[in-house]
């Protein structure tokens, strides 16, 4: 799991976090949406077969937990930090709101394709295993 940082630009009346499709993203911007959630939810829980998402902390603070062939773990996402992180096709990942009304930018490179996800845990476990 990456985390990629953003420059800010402050001034006394806040913050301007500006992103450029071509240099900000490490990959072709085909589709954006953003997420809300409450204080201690969870959203996700799944994983993609070869979509790749970048999620970047609109407001709040958000915790992403992440298992991939080689990797576990989890990161916090701080609107404050200016970070994203990027996630990678065969990773599962669970988003869990750790402040209230937090939102969450994620960005992919892939229109939506409901044949992508992978929604059952065991299945995502068969997958890997096959893959390493």
């Amino acid at each position: 799991m990456n985390k990629i940082k953003f420059k800010g630009f402050k001034k006394k009346s806040g913050t301007l976090v500006a992103f450029s499709l071509k240099k900000s993203f490490p990959f072709k911007v085909k589709r954006i949406f953003i997420i809300n959630g409450k204080k201690n939810f969870i959203r996700g829980d799944h994983a993609h077969k070869r979509c790749s998402q970048f999620l970047f902390p609109v407001l709040g603070r958000i915790k992403i937990e992440y298992v991939s062939k080689n990797k576990k773990g989890s990161i916090i996402l701080d609107h404050f930090k200016r970070e994203g992180c990027l996630l990678k096709p065969l990773t599962w990942c669970k988003i869990k709101f750790l402040t209230q009304n937090a939102i969450l930018l994620v960005a992919c490179d892939m229109e939506y394709e409901f044949s992508d996800y992978i929604e059952k845990y065991t299945d995502f476990l068969k997958i890997i295993k096959k893959k390493k």
